[in-house]
């Protein structure tokens, strides 16, 4: 992984290929690569009504956004809640919700917390808590690259992360990753467990997708 210094002391392109490849327009310049904080993070985050930012080694980085990408998440949102919230196991949060892991701060777009990591069991009382997501959820968006996305699922599970979900709307399918070497994707008309991270869980996978295909039978 790319550090601070690593990212200071190199051009924009060799930090833009160690952050994964981004195109520049999603890296802010203003604190350089490799100097901003987490009250930087915090203030733009505030600010900026155009997406929000992750900070990846002291860089500013704008999360890869679409509408689509946007309804399948608030789609698997709703489904996990919908089963947490019988048994209050833990908690669900969305994109906003941020973490704070070992070398950067993420906001994936769907994250479950077993209560039994919250410190002290209680809810933590910071806006970005330093706290490991049981299972995390990201649907890809158009500007998000191959490396950017191996990159993410590194950073999850040293963090203590258990199950990571990348979920592919174009071919509505979710690559459930239990390691970052170990996955299986499920594809349109399998079912998807969480035995690892959230027992007892299971979905249709078309359910993830059901909101794309509103106005289709009536063409």
């Amino acid at each position: 992984m790319v550090n601070v210094n690593s990212c200071m002391a190199t051009t924009l392109e060799d930090c833009l290929i160690e952050l994964g490849g981004i195109p520049a327009s999603r890296v802010r310049l203003s604190p350089p690569p490799g100097q901003a904080t987490l009250a930087d993070l915090l203030a733009i985050n505030r600010a900026d009504r155009q997406g929000l930012f992750e900070l990846v080694d002291g860089t500013l980085v704008e999360k890869g956004m679409s509408y689509e990408a946007s309804v399948v998440a608030a789609t698997i949102l709703f489904i996990l809640k919908t089963f947490v919230a019988r048994n209050g196991s833990g908690l669900i949060s969305g994109a906003d919700g941020f973490f704070q892991l070992h070398s950067s701060t993420r906001g994936p777009d769907v994250a479950y917390v077993a209560r039994e990591r919250l410190p002290g069991g209680v809810f933590p009382s910071q806006l970005y808590p330093e706290l490991s997501p049981n299972l995390v959820v990201d649907v890809l968006s158009p500007g998000n690259t191959k490396a950017e996305m191996s990159r993410k699922r590194l950073e999850y599970f040293h963090a203590g992360v258990e199950v990571v979900w990348i979920v592919d709307c174009v071919n509505r399918s979710v690559a459930v990753y239990t390691s970052p070497s170990s996955v299986k994707v499920f594809g349109e008309h399998d079912t998807v467990d969480c035995t690892q991270a959230l027992p007892g869980f299971s979905s249709p996978v078309a359910s993830f997708f059901a909101d794309l295909d509103i106005g289709i039978e009536q063409a």
